[in-house]
């Protein structure tokens, strides 16, 4: 019986095809290519500090690893996830004891972006005096996550998600080594596995290994899509909800619709939606766009962005999904116009710099006897007594404020009428200046 609990349980795929070498990394072509950064640093001799920034399962531990077999040191791996400053500690004496034993000492903290500050801080001495090289792995954009006192001390390497090329290359690997042995994959299923695993090596070698499992059980040795979509639960794509992705697809979304292109539009919005993104959120993020990008352009843009809102509200998902998919189909071909936005960034910016002003005398509202008295609403004209329901050469701003002339429509949808509506106008005001 005791030698059954002393049964070491089996590896995952991933880790038992763990690469030993450089030449063993599928990926990272542009760091580890002839010439390219990462390989001239493996190939100087001397370990330095560095953080690996990039999405799950892109190889970010596993060049850790090969940087201390690389530079002949000790490996101690931490995890921002379940470590504290006391496991900081800890691994500094362990650090200690093998410089003591001539060993340099590579530190490799996985997650760093878990870190608090202190936590953080607590690295940095042992990073100065060189006691430790520190290696930080993250999926978060280290200029936000990492302290810069630290970060000013690595070289941050992004690395990038596998290719579907990349991702046949490990297939290979594995069927060369006699991992999944007996086992023939169709095309589609091929493709298939390759496009859930959404460039991440690892989720791919986990894919394939539930794939083997379910199988054998099944007494199959030819896997097709079918038996794919049958037999695993197969994950929405990655996502992080609140990460770099996230806002880099937001990004990608609000720029398709202010590029009026349809298609890219609904890509992304598709996409962020098959992620798990709030619906809700993105409903939010639609209305803005209207606003931001179309504005007085196309009045309708807005209400139906609000509708598809409601819309969604009312029905949820999937059904109100498609009316968030037909309002950013028609912002994004809807005649654009920054306009009214910029308008009101301006005027918010001098108003915030300048001083309180008085509301003009003629301007202000005379309810009671004695502001009628003081002059309050005194010659004030009242537009709909005036010719063209316009009081031409009035004027509704502060004393000592010129017009600004914030607002300057586009030559686009019905902001061509406004800013004939606006000539006009000035033109009036002209010959009335004149009189």
């Amino acid at each position: 019986m005791s030698d059954l609990f002393a049964q070491e349980p089996a590896a995952p795929l991933a880790e038992v095809l763990r690469p030993k070498t450089l030449e063993e990394v599928v990926g990272q072509s542009h760091l580890l290519g002839e010439g390219k950064p990462l390989r001239l640093a493996f190939q100087s001799g001397r370990p330095h500090s560095m953080i690996f920034w990039g999405p799950p399962g892109v190889g970010k531990t596993t060049l850790a690893r090969l940087t201390a077999t690389a530079f002949k040191c000790e490996f101690i791996a931490l995890s921002a996830v379940f470590s504290g400053v006391k496991d900081i500690r800890a691994a500094m004496e362990q650090a200690q004891q093998n410089l003591a034993m001539g060993k340099h000492t590579i530190l490799f903290v996985d997650e760093i972006h878990r870190f608090n500050k202190s936590q953080q801080d607590a690295l940095l001495p042992y990073a100065e005096s060189g006691l430790v090289t520190f290696i930080g792995a993250t999926t978060e954009n280290p200029s936000f996550e990492v302290n810069s006192a630290l970060l000013s001390r690595a070289q941050v390497y992004v690395l990038k998600s596998l290719t579907d090329e990349e991702l046949r290359q490990l297939l290979q690997r594995v069927q060369d080594a006699g991992a999944l042995p007996g086992l023939q994959w169709q095309e589609q299923a091929i493709e298939t596995t390759i496009g859930y695993a959404d460039g991440d090596a690892r989720r791919f070698l986990n894919l394939l290994e539930q794939t083997s499992t379910a199988a054998n059980a099944s007494g199959i040795t030819e896997i097709t899509a079918d038996f794919l979509h049958n037999a695993l639960t197969l994950n929405s794509r990655r996502f992080d909800k609140g990460g770099d992705n996230f806002y880099d697809q937001i990004s990608a979304l609000h720029k398709s619709v202010r590029g009026s292109h349809p298609d890219a539009a609904l890509y992304w919005l598709t996409r962020m939606l098959d992620g798990g993104a709030d619906a809700r959120y993105l409903s939010r993020r639609i209305v803005r766009m209207a606003w931001e990008d179309i504005g007085l352009a196309d009045p309708r843009a807005m209400q139906i962005a609000n509708d598809a809102a409601l819309t969604y509200e009312r029905l949820g998902s999937p059904e109100g999904e498609l009316a968030l998919g037909q309002a950013v189909i028609y912002l994004s071909i809807a005649p654009k116009s920054n306009a009214g936005y910029n308008a009101y960034n301006r005027a918010k910016a001098f108003v915030k710099q300048d001083k309180s002003r008085e509301v003009p005398v003629h301007l202000r509202n005379a309810p009671t006897k004695l502001m009628k008295e003081l002059g309050y609403g005194h010659e004030y004209r009242y537009a709909h007594d005036e010719p063209n329901a316009y009081a031409a050469g009035e004027t509704y701003l502060p004393d000592g404020i010129e017009e600004p002339g914030w607002y300057q429509p586009v030559p686009r949808g019905l902001e061509v009428k406004i800013a004939e509506k606006l000539n006009r106008l000035k033109q009036w005001d002209k010959e009335a200046g004149n009189a």
